[in-house]
Parts: C-alpha cells; sequence; structure tokens
C-alpha cells in the first residue's frame, strides 16, 4: 500500500508519541501567538475561546495526513485548503501566502526540536526527511515561494521569523488565555516547554529566559517512561477533561 509517509519513516516516530506532539503544539502556540497574521486565528474565534479544543483539532488533522494511505492524506489535505478558502470568502480577504508558508515551516522546526528534546539529535538525512513530508504538504496546498530542500529552509525560516513575527495585542491576550484556559500551575509548565524549544528570535520577542526549570527535570521524565510511570505523571499535570485525547495521540 502506497502511503503518504513511509512506515518506518522518523516522521511516524516523531508524531507517534503524544509526548512529542504535545511539545510540538506548546511551540507553535508560542509562535502562533506571534504571528503579523494572528489576527486571522480571531477571526473565527476558535483560537482565544477554545484554544485546547483547537490544538487537538490540528492534531486530528496531522494525524490524518502522517498516518494514512497515500490518496486518503492528499484528500486530508485538499478538505484543509477548502476550509481555509471558505474563511477567507467569510471575511473577503486573503489569507497572505508567508502566513500558510510559516505555519508549515513551524511544524518542521517544532518537529525536530521536540524530538531532539525528548529523544535525541536527529541526522542530516533525518532531518531532510522531515522537511521533505511538510513540503509535499505545502505543494499539495499550493503554496508558493517554498523553500525546496532542507538547507533552503534553514535559510529561509531565519528571514521569515525577522519579517513576520511580532509581540502585539494579540499576542498578549492569546498567553492570557492559554493561562485561563490551563490554570497557572498548567500555565507555567507550557511556558517553560516553550523555553526549550522555540527559537531564538520567538525567545526574544517574549522575553523568555534561556533556561527552562524543564530542563532539570526532563532527565526523571525520561526515566519514568521507562518505568511505564509517564501516564501517571501525565494524568497529574493534563487537564482531564482532555485525557482521552492526549492519550490518543500514542500510536507507536
Amino acid at each position: 500500500m502506497n502511503y503518504f509517509v513511509e512506515p518506518n519513516s522518523i516522521v511516524r516516530k516523531i508524531w507517534g508519541k503524544s509526548d512529542t506532539v504535545l511539545f510540538i503544539f506548546a511551540g507553535a502556540a508560542a509562535e502562533f501567538a506571534l504571528s503579523k497574521a494572528v489576527d486571522w486565528l480571531y477571526f473565527t474565534g476558535r483560537l482565544p475561546t477554545d484554544p485546547l479544543g483547537r490544538l487537538f483539532s490540528t492534531v486530528s488533522y496531522a494525524r490524518r495526513i502522517i498516518f494514512a494511505e497515500n490518496e486518503r492524506a492528499l484528500y486530508t489535505i485538499d478538505s484543509i485548503y477548502q476550509i481555509h478558502k471558505v474563511v477567507e470568502k467569510n471575511r473577503e480577504r486573503a489569507i497572505p501566502d508567508w502566513a500558510y508558508r510559516d505555519v508549515l515551516y513551524m511544524l518542521i522546526h517544532y518537529s525536530i526540536a521536540s524530538f531532539e528534546v525528548l529523544e535525541r539529535k536527529l541526522s542530516i538525512k533525518e532531518k531532510e526527511e522531515v522537511f521533505d513530508v511538510f513540503y509535499r504538504f505545502g505543494c499539495r496546498m499550493k503554496l508558493k515561494g517554498l523553500a525546496t530542500d532542507y538547507s533552503g529552509w534553514l535559510l529561509q525560516r531565519k528571514n521569515d521569523m525577522e519579517n513576520d513575527l511580532e509581540k502585539s495585542s494579540y499576542t498578549i491576550d492569546l498567553f492570557k488565555q492559554y493561562k485561563k484556559h490551563l490554570g497557572g500551575v498548567r500555565y507555567f509548565i507550557l511556558t517553560e516547554g516553550q523555553k526549550l524549544i522555540v527559537p531564538e528570535r520567538v525567545r526574544q520577542l517574549l522575553h523568555f529566559n534561556k533556561i527552562s526549570l524543564l530542563s532539570f527535570v526532563l532527565p526523571l521524565y525520561k526515566i519514568s517512561r521507562y518505568l511505564k510511570l509517564d501516564d501517571f505523571i501525565k494524568k497529574l499535570i493534563l487537564p482531564k477533561k482532555y485525557e482521552k485525547e492526549i492519550y490518543g495521540l500514542n500510536i507507536n
């Protein structure tokens, strides 16, 4: 059977564990808030009113693509494309192409960064494999101006972050919403986790310290996974409302 992402791909390993996926979206949540196009996320109202619900909705689409047979994955990507076109029609404005590209590039960066924080360093070949999957995703979405290889992506990613990110009133409000929906303790864990994986440009704009307190806790958490205690820890720190969705992220 022909798959969009091969069964032995490093991308499936990255997106097949709840730990890694939660880190991916923790990082993306930070960078989303800085996007100059973040007003689009406010247009439908879903992100500020239910940031966790939006998270699991996005995860669901990603899983359909990464773990699906090729034709089914392409159908899902086409559905995402059409959904965004409806939003554009309702607002009577087009979402900037660079905004689409930035989101795609976030997924590449945080896929790599999250796996490296929780597991091990990736080889250049593995990073190129991550890039290739999302590059094909972007091409199917009809995005323009995409870098065509990993080295080109590194240069374009740096340039795009300089031009497309800023701290705005939306940034402040979105982080308030994160705290409101997560509570103080979980919000603290979120921001400390973000410090581990966001690029320097994002760190500067959000005034994050370079040292995360989670860096001292992660070695113990990794040991807990070998002892099969990580599920117990997740139950303590993650919202019970989304417990089923979180454990459903584990595929490997």
